[in-house]
């Protein structure tokens, strides 16, 4: 369904040269960025407001998008509760059927509306299943939407340090309650947050460059965020002086990877990376197997962990690296969403696991 503001031909070329052409419904400008594809059905509000996308070019490979529309982004409250930050993190949005009639009790506008007012370039009408089936067998890479022939450079996320982007500017606090932790923001999804507040915990977030022993604190949580964790050299330093201090941690998706580095570990760059709602990943302590939200393009080399340190999740897909745990119990992290925004909550458990460390 191609209405709505579907005025401009335009194409996705990919740094290998490979050309795939759509219409622009979006805000039409040409732009470029790291092409990356998600499996979800559903949850695209979430999705392209999700940090971790930030410099990204994002591919839904759900044949239909836009039919739910999108919530008021103007309310504060709303946008807390349904969006995953303050505003739409991706370069561009690439999808293959658009729907501009919407229909849902929460809905404001249109997919292609809301793009347009936050000036973000988007296409419809591409063959999606053929773009996922080159960047699984090319691996990631880097693309150009081109539109009404306006041509761009390549911009290239992970050459950037591009955490300093999207981490708070200034100390923020949500909540109430007995216990206070601190979350390290290199991209923080408002999911983790809710999640904290959901169980009365006063939560103190923190820009990615804070000296974390400057202050109190019960547990340390280091958030999702986009990007090369080996460009975070300045947060894995202040981090691993954090870990010998007994205060409980908890990494999540690149809060996993920068954590992994602190402790000594190596990370490396996925072939196409996990992104979708059906990751499967097992418990390697007890064998429980759980379905998880994903999104990451870099991974946790298990076999470079420290003695003390044991690999704790395993994704049942390709068997890289989902989590780690110390040996005193006091120190975990995860690869994947446990508050998930969108997908299953099978994970959730994973912060009454850290809160519980804290007492």
């Amino acid at each position: 369904m191609v209405k709505g503001r579907c005025k401009y031909e335009a194409k996705l070329i990919l740094e290998d040269g490979s050309e795939f052409c759509g219409i622009s419904f979006g805000y039409p400008e040409s732009t470029s960025g790291e092409v990356v594809f998600c499996t979800g059905m559903v949850g695209y509000p979430e999705s392209l407001t999700d940090p971790s996308y930030y410099g990204q070019i994002l591919v839904l490979t759900n044949p239909i998008i836009g039919n739910y529309g999108i919530p008021d982004f103007q309310d504060e409250a709303i946008q807390f509760k349904y969006f995953e930050s303050s505003r739409i993190q991706v370069r561009a949005l690439i999808i293959d059927d658009y729907s501009s009639f919407y229909s849902h009790y929460t809905a404001e506008m249109s997919l292609g509306e809301w793009l347009f007012q936050n000036r973000i370039p988007a296409l419809c009408g591409v063959d999606t299943r053929s773009l996922t089936q080159t960047l699984r067998e090319r691996g990631t890479m880097l693309g150009k939407v081109i539109i009404d022939g306006g041509d761009v450079e390549y911009y290239n996320p992970g050459e950037l340090n591009v955490v300093s982007e999207v981490s708070c500017k200034s100390v923020e606090y949500y909540g109430r309650g007995k216990k206070r932790v601190a979350v390290l923001d290199l991209g923080c999804k408002n999911g983790i947050i809710r999640e904290l507040i959901k169980r009365e915990v006063e939560v103190v977030k923190l820009p990615w460059d804070s000296e974390l022993k400057d202050y109190d604190y019960d547990g340390l949580l280091i958030s999702n965020g986009p990007g090369d964790p080996k460009n975070c050299g300045e947060v894995i330093s202040r981090v691993s002086n954090i870990v010998g201090d007994n205060v409980p941690v908890m990494g999540v998706c690149l809060g996993h990877q920068v954590l992994a580095l602190a402790i000594g570990a190596d990370t490396y760059k996925l072939k196409y990376g996990h992104r979708g709602q059906n990751q499967p990943v097992m418990d390697l302590l007890d064998g429980r197997c759980i379905i998880t939200s994903q999104n990451h393009g870099y991974a946790v080399n298990d076999e470079t962990l420290p003695p003390e340190w044991k690999p704790w999740y395993q994704n049942l897909n390709d068997h890289t690296s989902e989590g780690m745990i110390h040996e005193s119990g006091r120190f975990f992290s995860v690869q994947f969403h446990p508050e998930a925004f969108p997908g299953p909550v099978d994970a959730s458990f994973i912060f009454d696991k850290f809160l519980a460390m804290i007492g």
